[in-house]
């Protein structure tokens, strides 16, 4: 009898503990998301110098490398 008391504690505590996981994935934020300050600014940079059309093919950018 105390076993299986023992065990719906058990269970009682992992159901409890899947659900404050689930709520903490739900709330997690992915890392990858975030830009570094530095990140941020060679996107600003890039957002400009296609404004200025300054920006060329990867193709064309292996040519000028010889590659």
């Amino acid at each position: 009898m105390a076993e299986t008391g023992f065990e719906e504690r058990v269970i009682r505590e992992l159901d409890s503990i899947k659900e404050q996981l689930t709520e903490i994935r739900e709330h997690m934020v992915d890392i990858d998301c975030i830009l570094t300050e530095e990140e941020r600014k060679l996107v600003d940079e890039s957002y400009e110098n296609q404004k200025k059309e300054n920006l060329i093919s990867l193709s064309e950018f292996k040519k000028e490398l010889g590659l």
